[in-house]
């Protein structure tokens, strides 16, 4: 995971939709308050912009000139039938933006502004469902995409209605910070973790937290942060001040698992990560992510997922 701080320019356009605006600046500063550390700032053409919902927008920064892995984040705008699409001096600097090598998160009608910079051409991406067809008609060596909450193409991102671009921050995080992070900023917003129709499943860290027993999510972020221990249910029941029958009743309420599954499925992930993304060996893997030895892994993986190991190191 990168753990550097992330320096986030928030481009404030005249119409700009809050809910576009606040829902992404939201999740970072949850974030912030859960071990990452994103720097906010917010600019636009102009010192102040008007909201598409009436609330006025000062002490607006300048376009400031980015660096390698920043990222810039375009909230969506009111879109006007008649009239300028996107101010000139937006392009421009997007385009500035791109070749020092900034990242690029659009919500909604935002998208629009990194298709008139370009930034789009032969990159898959998505929007608001009101304009998926007029961004193909007007970009259309754009991949516009429809029926999926966010999309990811290299450095550039984007998502579709109002709502889900808090789904696309929460990703975002989720890229920089790992699932512990994330999994605890959605908690702290009291949202669902999501992933595009048709995308990558969740990751077993995450596709179990669409719940607000807190009681659960302590003994789950118990269990993700000593993958490598043993878990008896006593002792889990214990820290959460509950009965073991009584935690084996909350857990399967809330997840539809139980504990012990929880903990098996984490440690699968995390072994099928290090796998590929590490040069241990099988015997670290299961050492590092609380099994016996390579053989009880290589028995799990096959039985788990239907298929031998073969991609397994030896």
């Amino acid at each position: 995971m990168d753990n550097r701080a992330r320096r986030v320019v928030v481009v404030v356009q005249p119409a700009v939709n809050l809910l576009d605006l606040a829902g992404p600046v939201q999740v970072f500063d949850a974030a912030n308050h859960c071990g990452a550390d994103y720097r906010l700032s917010y600019a636009g053409v102009e010192d102040r912009a008007r909201s598409a919902q009436g609330l006025l927008l000062a002490d607006l920064a300048p376009l400031p000139d980015v660096s390698a892995g920043d990222l810039v984040l375009v909230p969506g705008p009111r879109v006007e039938r008649s009239g300028r699409l996107v101010d000139p001096d937006l392009v421009a600097w997007l385009r500035r933006s791109a070749d020092r090598g900034a990242r690029f998160a659009a919500v909604c009608s935002g998208a629009a502004a990194l298709g008139e910079a370009g930034l789009l051409d032969g990159r898959r991406c998505t929007t608001h469902w009101e304009l998926v067809e007029p961004m193909r008609s007007r970009y259309p060596r754009a991949k516009v995409q429809d029926g999926v909450l966010f999309t990811h193409d290299g450095p550039v991102s984007t998502s579709a209605g109002v709502a889900s671009g808090i789904d696309l921050t929460l990703s975002l995080v989720h890229r920089d910070h790992g699932p512990a992070v994330t999994a605890s900023v959605a908690r702290a917003l009291v949202v669902y973790l999501r992933r595009p129709g048709g995308g990558a499943q969740l990751s077993p860290f995450l596709s179990h937290r669409a719940h607000v027993d807190e009681a659960v999510h302590a003994v789950q972020d118990h269990i993700a942060e000593n993958l490598d221990r043993p878990h008896r249910l006593a002792d889990l029941a214990d820290r959460v001040h509950l009965s073991p029958r009584g935690l084996s009743r909350a857990f399967a309420s809330a997840t539809g698992i139980t504990p012990l599954e929880f903990h098996q499925r984490l440690r699968l992930a995390m072994a099928e990560d290090l796998l590929t993304s590490t040069d241990l060996t099988v015997s670290a893997v299961a050492a590092r992510t609380g099994f016996r030895d390579a053989r009880q892994l290589r028995r799990l993986y096959r039985d788990r997922l239907g298929v031998a190991p073969s991609s397994l190191r030896v």
